[in-house]
């Protein structure tokens, strides 16, 4: 158990910074969606950023290994797909309509939130009959 200690202080940190940054605010993100505010476009931008040059340093630095000592592969992915499209237009309709992403309905569970389980279970749901219906539906 003790080896899952950092991930459990690092995932504690990160919904500590969503919630004071303000990424997991239900009017931020409609403030956002309405182009009223930079504020998660910033936010996005730079989570962006981050992601792109990390991916790179771990490309462009050889053979790294995970902690618990596999070789870190990082596979190509073929680009222009439908499925793509389609996943992203399914995203960003659920965080539209109910103003969170995946990240800050576990931050704003672990404030309390009574709202954050209800889309939570909602979001358990949707993975679940995805993993039902995923040999059904084109890859």
């Amino acid at each position: 158990m003790l080896r899952y200690l950092p991930y459990l202080l690092a995932g504690t940190l990160f919904g500590f910074v969503l919630i004071k940054s303000e990424a997991a605010s239900w009017y931020r993100i409609q403030e956002m969606f309405h182009f009223q505010n930079f504020h998660m476009f910033g936010i996005l931008f730079s989570a962006i950023a981050t992601g792109m040059l990390s991916i790179q340093l771990v490309k462009r630095m050889g053979e790294k290994r995970s902690l618990e000592g596999m070789p870190i592969e990082i596979p190509s992915k073929p680009p222009g797909k439908v499925s793509y499209i389609a996943g992203g237009l399914i995203f960003g309709l659920g965080w539209g309509l109910i103003g969170l992403c995946p990240g800050p309905i576990f931050a704003l569970v672990g404030t309390g939130s009574l709202g954050a389980l209800v889309v939570l279970a909602g979001a358990l749901h949707g993975t679940w009959l995805y993993g039902a219906l995923k040999q059904h539906l084109p890859h």
